[in-house]
């Protein structure tokens, strides 16, 4: 029984040496190969010429090295050292140490401390050692190939003086920072020092002070009183007397926490250890014993010690978290019923399928050899006929459009090549030729070509593509495909609205239908509601099937997808309230952005009684905005500019498409707080200048081909084509599904300027227009409500409204047919004087 059992005992620790024998042979191994480096580079340091000329002979014998371990060291001191970062080689040897004792579990290092350090001076130290040794006979040795390429090339930039001083302030910046140079550090240091110089000082000095006396009388004292007891004997004495140890404290909530309290020594034997130490000591102690008060971070632990003397052991317990009741209650709910699920509503809400979308078959970019060799031919030849020299040409080759990238020989201007856009393009027999110059970040010029065979991008295979499928975005958006032919996504979220123009037929109306397709393939109904804008009332209308799903809306309106003016002004402004209220939320759950607020809501970190919620991102949809400004102008205009100002960090998002990108529609104003752009074919350059701040979109070859801006550069894309049958099976899918009991509500708007009837006039109701109006028809004598609208830029029913005011308030008279009302008030004094009356 006994031989049985020793068997687990002798085969336990065999067992753990089998398995630590491989990290013991890794770190010795790591170890050595740094000594074997070390030693390799000191070798080729002293021997550096021979070694160098030998260091590729690795395989002839009749060769001898010089280097203490041979060709090997010959190798890897020329690759380290003067190929690569030459002095600087022995950090690396020293990492191998790091790596060494990191396997063998030998705290010796810091490791991340190390290697931040280490990779300073790899930095630092090739680049200084150029500096030194430039121009001498070991001139790239001790810098290495790197380094010395690097300070030539610094020096050629900005200097010997400016690459001094850019090593000087580097290594001045690295001290000041690991050893905490700065002014108040280290006077405080000197401080320091100067105090512990002039109290070691008065220490030495001879002294017939009182404090002098006392320590002479205290020593004779002891000496006459009890000779052979020294301090170290009267610690030797207290040490027979038992105190109790300390005892731990458990903390329910805590229980990895150790925390150990104080236990007062028994009474009696305190008081006489006190007794015996001022008898031998003849010192007049307090009667009350002092306690120390253990703070909530410290824990002493006084315990009798086997040496000779009391040893006070201190020990810092790990710190407590404190929670707080809401914090504690959320995560017992989280506990209890996990994270809180927003797809519970529509727990078995399917996502589309990729089958609902059509497959156009083989959508592979052919390369037609003869035409790219016919267009290099004719771009090469027509420049050098203008005197304008090519270095180099290569080609590369998109969905639609061929893009060749030129270099231009030396002393070539880019302005000459791009004053030959036409002129290319009359040679070419092309339409839409578009000239880069230079291409941002390559140091060519670029010219794009429309291919005379085009091949399709179709929706389906955007959407299939691995990049859509695997995207971590929060709304993603895939445009189509670049002229590399990769797949081009944005975050919605991140643009954080998106501006779009183009002439009809140019693909505007695909193009939207293509990002509402690919946020409805990506987000569940619960993170997502869309509020569509429709003026032209037929674009839009195939998403009325998802009005359950993902579609929002006014409580008193019958149809989501909002195609009359009157009812888009109270969806804007009802927008803003939402908005408003989403802030107010934030700000009481302290968060900065929706994500923030979601994941903290989802943690159940937020009470709902408390009016929090789930918030879906919203999503403004608005087909046709020209027509928007024409028939109703600022009223539009204003709340439109306060969701691009403020709505992105409460996760409402613009989408806004137009026809006509003038001035007038697109303002600086909303123009400033899109920055992002996406232009389809314009007409004259004029409109490609307003909305993209530059020419090209009127170069476009239309089809879906259109220009892409995220504030800073412009993208050709070929946008992806979804057809009409596609887009109504997939409304149609997901209309089939069990949805809400009804479309995601708005905020109800009470229109505040609306004023009661004619006859009933409240000057605390009047329109905020009202005075600026009355005195437009006081100067011109004309009560006509179409000049109310068109130099206020109002909408025909508010300038009604104002009019109905001007009546009710005896400014104008009641209507005369097809004529102009009567001005009532014949001068601004007048009026003025009324005015005033009024709101007194």
């Amino acid at each position: 029984m006994e031989k049985k059992a020793q068997k687990p005992q002798t085969a336990s620790p065999e067992k753990g040496k089998i398995l630590s024998k491989p990290r013991i042979f890794f770190g010795l191994t790591f170890i050595v190969f740094s000594g074997v480096l070390a030693l390799s580079f000191i070798s080729y340091l002293m021997n550096w010429k021979s070694d160098q000329s030998q260091a590729g002979t690795m395989l002839d014998k009749s060769i001898k090295s010089s280097n203490i371990f041979g060709k090997l060291g010959d190798w890897l001191g020329n690759f380290f050292i003067f190929e690569s970062i030459g002095i600087a080689s022995f950090i690396v040897a020293f990492l191998f140490v790091v790596f060494g004792t990191m396997i063998l579990k030998k705290k010796i290092f810091k490791p991340w401390m190390t290697f931040g350090h280490s990779l300073f001076f790899i930095c630092w130290l090739p680049i200084f050692f150029g500096a030194i040794t430039k121009g001498q006979g070991n001139a790239g040795v001790l810098s290495g190939v790197y380094g010395y390429q690097i300070m030539d090339s610094l020096n050629a930039i900005i200097g010997s003086v400016g690459l001094w001083l850019v090593l000087v302030v580097s290594i001045a910046l690295y001290f000041i920072l690991e050893f905490n140079l700065r002014p108040s550090s280290v006077k405080a240091k000197f401080n320091e020092i100067n105090e512990n110089t002039i109290g070691k000082v008065k220490s030495m000095m001879p002294n017939s002070s009182e404090n002098f006396e006392a320590d002479e009388e205290l020593e004779n004292e002891i000496k006459n009183d009890s000779p052979n007891i020294t301090v170290t004997d009267l610690s030797e004495k207290n040490k027979t007397k038992d105190y109790p140890k300390t005892e731990k404290s458990s903390f329910d909530s805590q229980p990895s926490a150790t925390v150990e309290t104080i236990i007062t020594p028994n009474q009696t034997s305190f008081e006489e250890d006190r007794k015996d130490i001022s008898q031998s000591l003849n010192l007049n102690l307090d009667t009350k014993p002092h306690i120390p008060v253990a703070k909530p971070e410290e824990a002493f632990d006084i315990t009798p010690s086997s040496s000779d003397g009391i040893k006070f052991n201190v020990e810092v317990a790990p710190a407590i978290e404190i929670l707080d009741d809401s914090e504690k209650q959320s995560n017992d709910l989280v506990e209890k019923h996990g994270l809180y699920d927003h797809r519970l509503d529509l727990a078995k809400f399917q996502m589309p399928t990729i089958d609902l979308l059509t497959d156009y078959g083989n959508e592979e970019i052919s390369v037609n050899k003869e035409e790219l060799e016919e267009n290099k031919n004719k771009i090469v030849g027509l420049l050098k006929n203008f005197n304008v020299g090519i270095a180099e040409i290569k080609a590369t080759i998109g969905p639609t459009v061929t893009l060749y990238e030129i270099v231009p020989e030396a002393g070539i201007r880019v302005s000459a090549i791009k004053k030959l856009q036409d002129d290319i393009a009359l040679n070419l027999s092309a339409l839409g030729i578009r000239i880069i110059a230079p291409m941002p970040g390559k140091g060519t010029i670029g010219i794009e070509v429309p291919r005379k065979n085009p091949t399709m991008v179709s929706m389906r295979s955007v959407i299939a593509s691995q990049k859509f499928q695997n995207t971590d975005m929060d709304l993603p958006v895939v445009f189509g495909k670049t002229i590399s032919n990769e797949v081009f996504m944005a975050d919605l979220s991140k643009m954080p609205h998106l501006l779009m123009a183009g002439s009809t037929g140019q693909g505007k109306s695909v193009g939207i239908n293509a990002i509402l397709t690919s946020l409805l393939y990506k987000k569940h109904p619960s993170e997502l509601k869309f509020v569509m804008v429709d003026p032209k009332k037929v674009e839009l209308s195939l998403y009325s099937k998802i009005e359950r799903h993902y579609l929002a809306k006014l409580p008193d309106s019958d149809d989501a997808i909002i195609t009359d003016t009157h009812k888009v002004i109270n969806t804007l402004n009802s927008l803003c309230v939402e908005m408003d209220q989403r802030y107010d939320l934030l700000k009481n759950a302290f968060c900065k952005n929706l994500k923030e607020y979601n994941k903290k809501f989802s943690e159940r970190k937020l009470n709902p009684e408390n009016g929090h919620r789930y918030l879906p991102y919203i999503v403004l949809v608005v087909d046709e905005f020209a027509d928007l400004i024409m028939t109703a102008g600022k009223e539009v205009e204003l709340p439109i500019a306060r969701l691009a100002q403020l709505a992105r960090a409460v996760g409402i998002h613009l989408i806004v498409a137009t026809q006509r990108p003038s001035v007038n529609v697109i303002t600086g104003m909303i123009k400033a707080n899109f920055p992002a752009r996406a232009a389809f074919r314009v007409i004259s350059s004029v409109d490609s200048r307003t909305i993209l701040d530059s020419p090209g979109a009127d170069q476009l070859i239309g089809k879906g081909d259109m220009l892409y801006f995220n504030g800073n550069e412009i993208l050709r894309l070929q946008c992806a084509f979804v057809d009409t049958p596609e887009v109504e099976k997939l409304a149609e899918f997901i209309g089939e599904q069990k949805g809400y009991a009804s479309a995601f509500m708005l905020p109800e708007y009470v229109n505040e300027e609306a004023t009661s009837s004619v006859g009933a006039f409240d000057p605390n109701e009047k329109d905020q227009l009202f005075d600026e109006a009355a005195r437009i028809i006081v100067s011109t004598q004309q009560g006509s409500t179409s000049m109310l609208q068109r130099q206020l830029k109002l909408g025909y029913n508010r300038a009604g409204r104002i009019m109905d005011q001007l009546e009710a308030s005896g400014i104008v008279g009641g209507f005369n047919g097809a004529k102009a009302r009567e001005v009532l008030i014949s001068d601004l004094n007048s009026l003025e004087q009324f005015l005033e009356d009024l709101r007194s």
